[in-house]
């Protein structure tokens, strides 16, 4: 090692930087290019709840109740020989409740959403493999997911790979996907828009990761995505979407490790632009306290804007070209905050999570006028994982 070479093991500082934050990709890479030392086991449940819509927002004038999904993952990560390991992933959702079909103008003028009715249930399975190949300078990492529910199938390959610096305190970061999706609608007592369609989609990351020193880390990433196919949503009423969209993503992140407070802050922001004119920022604050016992509580607020779709609109319309009135592709504003948990018991690991997300209410957003199907959810989790 050089002369400039920040020995990672030597530092207890970076060591609880590196365990106290949620990493990104190429923060990851940056803490050890080697099998982990044990297999490890994980089981995760979580719970996802839409607020219902106000009677004053439907056209009915009746309160209408929104999605009800629970998640339940599993992963496995088995170290092979002195040079790989393989991972296997399992992820089982269970969804019910309604979404938005169209809106229209009022009597009193105002956005009106009518809903699809309680006919909405479906159940999705995924199940992903990794294999992953470490080296001196940093690993390389192949993966395959199948995804399968009633109206949709997926397949799709990715790989990664990360690249150390001489000194250890840089690594760069480079991953491609691409899947292959199925779209099948199931008619429920909204129709759809078609009864069979095709997309694919295709991306590409490249991020870089700097340790300023054995306090701080700083990560850059650029990642574009093309999709390609049926993009239009099949349950919403003459929703007609152009069939590519090109998406590009600026992102950075900052962890700064705090001595006399045994904490960390996170600081993290991305930016997001797309073929359709939608333009977001997003940014994330954190707070990593780690506590006596093993225990770390880490308190976060996020704060979301996003500009429209050039071919959106508040009511349903005709015009025999591209229209959507899908919330999703309106301007809007979402806070959204929270509290994680994290416990270790010897080899095993606890960890909780509760999140509440609202469309947020005020000037700083692009439109002054929120769709009245913008959704305000909670969300719960509570996994372990066990070493062996």
């Amino acid at each position: 090692m050089g002369s400039n070479t920040l020995d990672k093991a030597k530092s207890p500082a970076l060591a609880a930087l590196l365990s106290s934050a949620v990493l990104l990709p190429a923060y990851q890479s940056a803490q050890a290019d080697a099998p982990p030392e044990s297999s490890e086991i994980g089981f995760r449940y979580g719970k996802y709840q839409e607020d219902a819509v106000a009677g004053g927002d439907t056209l009915s004038g009746e309160k209408s109740g929104r999605y009800d999904i629970d998640v339940a993952q599993f992963n496995l990560i088995v170290p092979v020989g002195d040079s790989w390991s393989v991972g296997l992933t399992g992820q089982w959702e269970s969804m019910s409740g309604a979404s938005p079909w169209f809106s229209v103008y009022g009597a009193d003028g105002q956005q009106k959403v009518i809903m699809s009715g309680a006919s909405i249930e479906d159940h999705r399975a995924e199940y992903g493999v990794e294999a992953r190949y470490f080296h001196e300078e940093g690993n390389i990492g192949f993966n395959y997911v199948n995804s399968k529910e009633d109206d949709y199938h997926s397949d799709s390959i990715g790989a990664d790979a990360s690249l150390n610096s001489a000194d250890g305190l840089r690594t760069y970061s480079l991953a491609l996907s691409t899947s292959v999706d199925k779209i099948t609608p199931t008619r429920g007592v909204a129709p759809t828009n078609t009864l069979k369609a095709d997309k694919d989609i295709h991306s590409i990351w490249m991020g870089v990761s700097q340790i300023i020193n054995d306090r701080s880390i700083f990560n850059l990433g650029l990642g574009y995505t093309q999709r390609q196919g049926y993009l239009t949503d099949p349950y919403k009423y003459r929703d007609n979407r152009p069939d590519n969209r090109e998406e590009l993503v600026l992102s950075g992140g900052y962890r700064h490790f705090f001595d006399d407070q045994n904490g960390a802050l996170q600081a993290d922001y991305r930016y997001f632009i797309d073929s359709w004119d939608v333009e977001s920022h997003t940014l994330e604050l954190a707070w990593v306290q780690n506590l006596n016992n093993d225990i770390q509580v880490t308190p976060f607020i996020r704060g979301y804007n996003q500009s429209q779709a050039n071919f959106y609109s508040d009511v349903v319309v005709d015009t025999g070209g591209y229209y959507s009135d899908d919330h999703r592709l309106s301007s809007y504003s979402t806070v959204s905050y929270g509290l994680r948990l994290k416990k270790n018991f010897g080899p095993w690991r606890v960890s909780a999570t509760a999140e509440r997300y609202e469309s947020a209410e005020g000037g700083w957003r692009y439109s002054q006028v929120p769709n009245k199907a913008l959704v305000d959810f909670w969300g719960y989790s509570l996994g372990f994982t066990y070493n062996f």
